[in-house]
């Protein structure tokens, strides 16, 4: 008798990753935007609330220590035979089933594959392929999919006396010369998670015969197979404005209630550039609408105040219009931010922080949320809590102002 959803308990992840890798060498444990690669699946691992048990299987003793250091386990080495370029999932799932079966006495109700190659994956995406087998007992397994980028309706092959042949069969008179809008929707399977039941691995499958979706945006879609591949992934993760399982701290959102703003200048401000004259008189162009918002903010009984590690006339002339108060040439910036609030008897968890730039992130943890604009450093964009849709000196600041005064209460 199969047993009901709330007896299922044993949900195990395995991460795969053999040391081996040619095309990147060492991928595995290679920092990807600030971590190593396979810290993002066993996040995913960890941040899911469906997982029991996350474990690697290595052939490989360093990328087993820094797999531990990031919390998961590693019970076993595997043997280098399952390790090679053309080894398969299905021995390895099966090695790690068996292993554990014989050594500990473990037997998961399901298996999770979260492949390292692709790290971005929506937070709930592992909670959700799970449900969705536990909720089905006739199915083998589930994997996730994107739409297909093209339909393989109109795809096609060259036959042996080089004529072309369409891809698929004869459901459909010559679908390669109709709308798009009026083919199948076909779908592309992904890396990001398999849910599967164990049974179907050790009879010899990976998917079995009954497999279910699990959809993806597919702007989360990436697979790190080539140094082009990764330089791609670098990039999505510095500009990526979507949620996803980060091996970081979690991010927080914006307090309730809020008390006092602390802005940087350079590239918050302003927008990060500088007119110098012959003499060596500076400019730099403000936005009125970040100041039409401080207004608003200061009328709410919201304090803002000015970190500056540069020394500089614009900012204090800036700031003095602005009617709020300025702290410049600083060297600690976070020593400077703890005395403020604490000169100020404001709060922590009252307190944000809007910096753009690398020596703004020690900042970021000594507050309630810090915020960045969308133009901001890529290091200050990945440990940031939000990344606003404005770019600084273009009303990143006026959308902070809004957003508190939009959350806050009186």
């Amino acid at each position: 008798m199969a047993k009901s959803n709330q007896e299922i308990e044993n949900i195990l992840a395995i991460i795969p990753a053999r040391g081996g890798s040619k095309s990147i060498p060492r991928k595995n444990i290679r920092d990807l935007a600030g971590f190593p690669l396979i810290a993002y699946s066993i996040a995913a691992g960890f941040q899911s609330g469906s997982v029991t048990r996350t474990i690697v299987s290595t052939d490989d003793p360093e990328i087993a220590d820094l797999a531990r250091e990031h919390g998961a386990q590693v019970p076993f080495l595997r043997p280098s035979h399952l390790a090679a370029d053309d080894t398969q999932d299905l021995p390895v799932f099966q090695h790690a089933l068996k292993w554990l079966k014989e050594n500990e006495g473990y037997e998961p109700e399901i298996v999770v594959q979260l492949r390292p190659t692709s790290p971005v994956r929506p937070p709930d995406l592992v909670d959700r392929a799970v449900d969705l087998l536990k909720a089905n007992e006739h199915a083998h397994s589930v994997r996730g999919v994107v739409p297909s980028g093209q339909n393989p309706y109109k795809m096609w092959r060259i036959d042996g006396s080089g004529q072309l042949i369409p891809l698929l069969g004869d459901e459909h008179d010559e679908p390669f010369n109709m709308p798009r809008q009026e083919l199948p929707a076909t779908y592309w399977q992904t890396g990001h998670i398999d849910a599967i039941r164990p049974g179907t691995i050790v009879r010899g499958s990976m998917s079995g015969k009954v497999i279910l979706p699990v959809m993806i945006d597919p702007r989360y879609t990436v697979d790190i197979d080539s140094e082009r591949d990764w330089e791609n992934a670098e990039r999505m993760l510095a500009a990526f404005d979507l949620p996803y399982v980060s091996p970081g701290a979690p991010k927080r959102s914006l307090p309730e209630q809020v008390e006092l703003v602390v802005l940087d200048f350079d590239g918050v401000l302003t927008d990060n550039r500088v007119w110098v004259d012959k003499d060596g008189h500076e400019w730099v162009a403000a936005n009125r609408g970040d100041g039409w918002g401080i207004a608003r903010l200061k009328e709410a009984g919201v304090e803002v105040i000015v970190l500056s590690t540069e020394t500089d006339p614009v900012v204090a002339a800036r700031c003095e219009k602005l009617g709020i108060e300025s702290v410049q040439g600083l060297e600690d910036k976070t020593g400077a931010l703890e005395k403020l609030m604490a000169d100020k008897s404001a709060a922590p968890e009252h307190t944000v922080f809007l910096g753009n730039d690398v020596n703004d992130t020690p900042c970021f943890p000594l507050v309630a949320c810090g915020l960045v604009p969308s133009d901001a450093h890529p290091e200050a964009r990945r440990q940031a809590d939000i990344r606003l849709s404005q770019r600084g000196g273009h009303g990143a600041v006026r959308e902070l102002c809004d957003m508190i005064l939009g959350t806050r209460r009186f």
